[in-house]
């Protein structure tokens, strides 16, 4: 017999992957019920605001993640080439070499995205204006910092999108290194 989640956060690895595969829309309580393994009850127990309350602790998760793996470094390091190159190395990680959607991207596409427009916008922009400091850092002027990293989040999320539109995950591994390459030359 499963043991019952003591917090939310033991609940947060099943509802991410619920989000990512079925989208908001998708995302049925049943169907959020079944993955977790709690009832509908269990479920308001830990999420009072319920699906709205479940994705938003999702996108905290993300935030979170993506606030201490890539854009702090981003923002702080003292060798940005090096910043740089660990961001690449995990995005490729967290994205599992183009196998794993961004699910602020599905909810950026989806009927969802004015519910959580201020957050997608933010994680967006986060990602843009870090990478843009790491570049300015490395000596690159203001605008092509700016230009040159808005090209590579958005290359990231396009190639993610591609990968699976291809169901061919390499093809974000190439558009990640032609990435790297363009940083590199720039």
């Amino acid at each position: 017999m499963a043991r019952m989640p003591r917090e939310r956060s033991d609940i947060l690895p099943a509802l991410t992957e619920v989000f990512r595969t079925h989208g908001y829309e998708g995302a049925s309580l049943t169907l959020i019920s079944r993955h977790t393994g709690l009832g509908k009850g269990s479920l308001y127990h830990f999420f009072p605001g319920g699906k709205e309350e479940m994705a938003a602790a999702v996108l905290d998760g993300i935030d979170a993640w993506f606030e201490n793996n890539i854009f702090e470094p981003l923002r702080r390091d003292g060798d940005p080439a090096g910043a740089i190159e660990a961001m690449f190395a995990e995005t490729d990680r967290y994205f599992r070499s183009g196998e794993r959607v961004c699910i602020v991207g599905v909810f950026a596409l989806g009927d969802v995205r004015d519910r959580f427009a201020v957050r997608i916008n933010a994680y967006f922009v986060a990602w843009r204006d870090a990478l843009a400091a790491a570049l300015l850092r490395s000596g690159r002027g203001e605008a092509v910092a700016r230009d040159l990293a808005e090209e590579v989040v958005a290359g990231i999320q396009g190639a993610l999108v591609a990968a699976r539109a291809f169901g061919d995950p390499d093809l974000f591994r190439r558009r990640l290194a032609r990435m790297r390459r363009l940083v590199a030359a720039s």
